[in-house]
């Protein structure tokens, strides 16, 4: 999954939705999130009640000693989170819901330029991905980060990129918080009724620079001309 997403809402739609309380104060819309970003994110209170939070995406361990490597945690792979020693105590006490109207991938032309494409919801619906948080604490700073995790491409999905993000239906979002499910359940790919509800939409390449922000970012564009690296364009 290459590190860029949108995530739209306010946070009085995200508490509405998700059911939880909000602590962020307000957060603003973001069409192209990049790593160490601030952004929303989902998790449970130590009362057991659903928070509403702002995290900065890029994992930082408790155990880190700076804040260098944050942009390098911000996924975490599902066939590994539940034994690496970065992630693994994230994984058994800290899981939360990353809101996101969809997350960007690019695929190689053979003229040698990328094509932007934005996975999002056909009904416009909001998408959850999987995360894992921590609390990082520095000279008497606590920040809150996240990463989210990955899982193996699935259907048109893997012609884009081989990882996706490991996305949960409303029905999964009380055991992926809760202490109850195993990690096989935890970790189930999602399934194809929510994969065939996703648009691969060709955007445009201003995506591809950080400063670039805005609805759109997002909008349908006329994909590049020519072949992928691979073959024919994909759509």
């Amino acid at each position: 999954m290459c590190g860029r997403y949108a995530t739209t809402r306010s946070a009085a739609d995200l508490s509405a939705i998700f059911e939880s309380a909000d602590e962020t104060g307000g957060v603003t819309p973001d069409y192209n999130v990049a790593p160490t970003d601030p952004v929303p994110l989902v998790r449970l209170a130590p009362e057991g009640h659903r928070l509403l939070s702002l995290g900065r995406w890029g994992l930082l361990p408790q155990w880190s000693r700076s804040a260098s490597g944050a942009a390098r945690m911000i996924n975490a792979r599902a066939e590994t989170v539940a034994t690496s020693r970065a992630y693994a105590p994230s994984f058994a006490r800290r899981r939360c819901l990353v809101p996101a109207d969809g997350w960007y991938e690019w695929v190689r032309l053979a003229d040698g330029g990328r094509q932007p494409y934005f996975m999002t919801p056909r009904d416009g619906s909001v998408l959850a991905f999987a995360g894992i948080w921590s609390v990082w604490e520095s000279a008497g700073t606590a920040r809150l980060t996240f990463s989210v995790l990955t899982t193996a491409a699935a259907g048109e999905l893997a012609e884009v990129h081989d990882r996706m993000p490991l996305l949960l239906s409303p029905e999964r979002w009380a055991g992926w918080l809760g202490p109850a499910e195993e990690p096989a359940e935890l970790l189930t790919p999602p399934d194809a009724g929510l994969l065939a509800g996703l648009e691969i939409r060709p955007v445009s390449r201003a995506v591809g620079d950080v400063r670039n922000d805005g609805p759109e970012l997002i909008a349908a564009v006329a994909p590049a001309g020519g072949e992928t690296a691979a073959g024919p364009t994909l759509f």
